[in-house]
């Protein structure tokens, strides 16, 4: 996407040896592609955790509110704190359970709103806030088999009775998570679709059913919207522009917002029989030439990647050679002419004619591509592009 060259505004000091750039007109277009299966009442909600699963919680954010998000998600209550500060005023569920007062009084100050699993857990919440002036609104989560966070849904009318008799509380909405909304078989997603039908039946029956509701994740939205939007759909990895599996992948079109890239920092000639790197994982069958890569394992490329790991370079595909390291890797680019120090490799992204993506990685590692996006380091700058312009994120005025 960018070359040093051309962008004088971003700091050399930061990103002469290797960054992570950030598309955000790829995440508006994906919240875009979302709402095009949504009813114009449905709310989406962007899910911005763990720092925007690694692309920049605020300035990701920022873009899908303005592409058509009305929410936003997180994890932790200082990760709601980071997005109020920011300035940013729509909604903000936190989905983790909170057990200690000064949480509660720091959510409720920053008005953020809460996840509740159990009684004890609203007891915590309603003595923290014994002398709030308005009741918080809440959301009560109901476990329908993913067998993590979530009451029973079997007693759902219990918990939410309960919590509507503490004065401090006020259940404005009922929720629950798919544990298996990404695979083929939808017998399971079918099952816990129908728990939460019959809980919301009861509730219904008793006048207790909360106003709203939300149920669907990426993979439940793109697999049946019709049937699972409710009130509200959390939008987590397909906001990134990855598919949560192989057989949805053709419903939306979907961009890919991350790319990393580093910069070759040495380039030499090595013989016939010469180890590469720790271990020598590696023995050069013929005199080789090396580039030096200043990228590895502390800015999150997995070791376990090693000799396996192929990059693209001058718009081809090259081979990763011996152990990656620390802060390094090797390439091989024996029938590749006129490289120089600096030129630009990109690991994961698109060149003019093929791509690499997290997906890749997670295949050849056996894990899933919301690993791979959440292990980039912080050591790696990110940077912002959008309309044409960037900057780096967060912006250090030290360095621009």
């Amino acid at each position: 996407m960018l070359r040093w060259d051309d962008t004088p505004s971003v700091s050399a000091m930061r990103c002469s040896r290797a960054w992570v750039e950030i598309n955000l007109d790829a995440v508006g277009h994906n919240v875009r592609q979302f709402r095009q299966l949504l009813k114009s009442t449905t709310d989406l909600m962007a899910v911005v955790k763990a720092d925007a699963y690694g692309h920049g919680a605020v300035a990701v954010a920022r873009t899908a509110i303005q592409a058509g998000a009305t929410w936003l998600g997180v994890a932790t209550v200082p990760e709601g704190i980071e997005l109020r500060q920011a300035g940013l005023q729509v909604p903000i569920l936190v989905m983790g359970a909170l057990h200690h007062g000064e949480e509660v009084r720091a959510l409720a100050r920053w008005q953020l709103q809460p996840t509740l699993v159990t009684p004890k857990q609203a007891l915590v919440f309603a003595d923290a806030l014994s002398d709030a002036c308005l009741p918080l609104p809440v959301h009560i989560k109901l476990d329908t088999g993913m067998s993590r966070l979530g009451f029973d849904w079997q007693r759902a009318l219990e918990f939410v009775e309960f919590v509507d008799g503490l004065p401090a509380l006020q259940v404005t909405h009922l929720y629950s998570h798919f544990a298996t909304a990404d695979e083929a078989d939808q017998t399971e997603m079918r099952r816990q679709h129908e728990r939460f039908e019959h809980a919301i039946a009861r509730l219904k029956t008793h006048h207790r059913l909360p106003a709203r509701l939300h149920l669907a994740n990426t993979a439940a939205t793109l697999t049946d919207a019709p049937n699972l939007q409710y009130d509200m759909v959390r939008v987590g990895l397909g906001l990134y522009g990855l598919s949560p599996a192989p057989h949805l992948q053709a419903v939306l079109d979907l961009q890919p917002a991350l790319e990393v890239k580093a910069r070759i920092t040495h380039i030499k000639k090595i013989p016939a029989g010469a180890g590469v790197s720790y271990g020598h994982r590696f023995i050069a069958p013929q005199p080789m030439t090396i580039a030096v890569v200043g990228i590895g394992y502390a800015d999150g490329i997995p070791r376990l990647l090693s000799n396996q790991l192929q990059v693209l370079l001058e718009n081809r595909y090259v081979q990763q050679l011996g152990s990656i390291t620390m802060d390094q890797l090797m390439l091989d680019v024996s029938d590749i002419d006129g490289l120089k120090e600096g030129d630009i490799v990109t690991l994961i992204g698109r060149s003019t004619a093929h791509q690499i993506t997290a997906d890749d990685w997670a295949e050849r590692l056996g894990t899933i591509s919301w690993e791979i996006l959440c292990s980039f380091k912080h050591r790696l700058p990110r940077i912002m592009a959008r309309n044409n312009s960037i900057k780096l994120y967060p912006a250090e005025d030290s360095l621009l």
